[in-house]
């Protein structure tokens, strides 16, 4: 089965089962500070899980395409990526609330519906004995989840192969801070791998060996976390569920690992073509950062020292490095990045109509770092000459770190082969200080958006369509929305533009703004279908 086959299959299932097919949101988050990219199917829903009524009903579905950060240091072993399809369906209110498109769903649909798509041969088909599931083992905020234990039991599952976990396994959300969270259920696949970290106990989900992969998470929103850290009962009650495209395809065909199908494959192979020394591990995090930083690009995301930019920057650069190890040429990565866009080229229009810019923005940003490189290597030979074997200085390894993008490993590496060592103290202090300074820049960024409500924050946040359409007046259609900021101080807007944009241009996109907002424009709150509302001019 490859990915185009698993989204169909997935998404006749669910509107086999009353759900309405919707599109996938872009990674830049609109409106929502908590989180910098779109990391799960629910992000763009949480308005809805709130309580506000979706126009497509109660239950949907779709593939969303998703960028994970938090991972990116397990990245390189069989399952993790820094870009993944998550496929997902939600049930939004309670089962006995219909709404004429479909009454919403709890535990027991959601779990029946979960097994009947991977076992059954007209779906999936996955053997019933190599699937394990784990569910919440409760604590002072939440209850044991015997109700779903009880449920898998009633599907087949053996008591033997449900396991009990606390909220670092088996909790999901708040997407940020605050907001809906819940206990959840995980599937587990059993590849047969032999586990090489058992310590008598009995492999099983939570060890990390590799054996057991996760590919389909059931959440139950039950709760909204507080400012204060308290859990309260939601209002509405909600099923928010994800299942991993690319590890269930692993499971599905039996492969050792993601990076063995269809949509990884051909890049891991041309990695083996281009260098002169293989070597696995590296070989996968080229291909995972350069696809992940191809896809960002597309969606509008340029390299920078900023935010979403800087991620894209941190995932070119590292990949760099990375060749330069393999003795790979630089043209590697643009050859990576054509092959990229032509994979995806059926599911994404937009990275074919960005293709030129894709490529153009990535070898600006290669040529750029090959300088950056050369200065830092300088640094650390300066570093080395004075210090000899006494010990490299930690401040100054973070800071080939966070300036240079020189990994921690690699600095250590290279000191181990000459019989020296990073100065861990100093490291740490160093990256203490950096941390605190970065917090307190998150939490002045983050106090606006959903977060903050105010009078004067909402205006800004009118404002900001009010500006994303004069822009589109003065610079042309193609100017589109990539992530906004708001404040009761200020708004900031992030949108697609090739170039530097002319003072004169500036003022008369001001000019718009102020004229449209002295006008007093009434505004008329209407729910309809989406091709409706584009035939009235709606572009978000």
């Amino acid at each position: 089965m490859n990915a185009e086959e698993l989204r169909k299959k997935y998404i006749e299932f669910f509107k086999e089962k009353g759900h309405a097919e919707i599109p996938s949101a872009s990674l830049i988050p609109e409106n929502d500070p908590s989180v910098l990219f779109t990391t799960a199917g629910m992000h763009p829903l949480v308005p809805f899980l709130l309580g506000e009524k979706h126009p497509s009903g109660n239950r949907l579905v779709n593939c969303q395409r998703c960028i994970r950060t938090s991972d990116i240091e397990y990245v390189g072993d069989d399952t993790h990526l820094t870009f993944f399809e998550m496929l997902g369906n939600w049930s939004l209110g309670d089962p006995d609330a219909p709404d004429g498109v479909g009454a919403g769903y709890f535990r027991k649909e959601a779990i029946e519906w979960s097994w009947e798509f991977l076992t059954d041969k007209k779906w999936l088909g996955l053997d019933k004995d190599k699937i394990s599931v784990s569910v919440f083992q409760g604590d002072e905020d939440a209850p044991k989840d015997e109700e779903s234990a009880k449920l898998w039991e009633s599907v087949g599952i053996p008591k033997d192969r449900i396991f009990y976990y606390g909220k670092e396994d088996n909790w999901w959300g708040p997407a940020g801070k605050t907001g809906p969270c819940g206990p959840d259920t995980e599937m587990f696949f059993d590849t047969g791998k032999e586990c090489k970290l058992d310590k008598g106990s009995g492999c099983q989900p939570s060890c990390p060996c590799g054996r057991y992969v996760e590919i389909w998470n059931d959440v139950f929103m039950e709760y909204n976390k507080t400012a204060d850290g308290k859990y309260e009962p939601l209002k509405q009650k909600n099923i928010d569920t994800g299942m991993g495209l690319e590890r269930t395809i692993q499971a599905v065909n039996g492969f050792e690992n993601v990076y063995e199908i269809k949509l990884l494959a051909p890049l891991m192979q041309l990695v083996k073509n281009e260098s002169e020394q293989h070597d696995e591990i590296k070989a996968r995090i080229i291909v995972d950062h350069i696809k992940a930083a191809v896809i960002l690009i597309g969606d509008g995301v340029k390299p920078s020292n900023l935010e979403h930019g800087y991620v894209v920057r941190r995932l070119i650069r590292r990949a760099y490095r990375l060749t330069k190890q393999l003795d790979i040429y630089n043209d590697t990565l643009l050859l990576l990045a054509r092959k990229v866009i032509e994979i995806y080229s059926n599911t994404y229009k937009v990275l074919v109509e960005n293709e030129k810019n894709i490529l153009e923005t990535l070898d600006v940003e290669i040529n750029k770092f090959s300088k950056t490189l050369d200065r830092g290597l300088k640094i650390f030979q300066k570093e080395l000459e004075a210090k000899g074997h006494q010990g490299f200085s930690g401040k100054v390894a973070f800071d080939l770190y966070q300036t240079y993008g020189f990994p921690k490993e690699m600095i250590a590496d290279e000191l181990r082969s000459l019989g020296t060592s990073i100065n861990e103290q100093e490291w740490q202090e160093a990256e203490q200080g950096h941390k605190k300074l970065s917090r307190q820049g998150s939490d002045k960024k983050f106090a606006g958006g959903l977060a903050e409500q105010s009078e004067k924050t909402i205006r800004l946040h009118t404002a900001t369509h009010l500006l994303h359409q004069a822009l589109r007046n003065v610079l042309g259609d193609h100017v589109e929305q990539r992530g906004s900021n708001i404040t009761e101080e200020r708004l900031r807007f992030d949108f697609t533009h090739p170039e530097k944009i002319s003072n004169d241009k500036l003022r008369r996109v001001e000019e718009i703004v102020n004229e449209k907002i002295k006008e007093e424009i009434p505004i008329d709150k209407k729910v309809m279908p989406i091709e409706e509302a584009k035939k009235l001019g709606a572009i978000g």
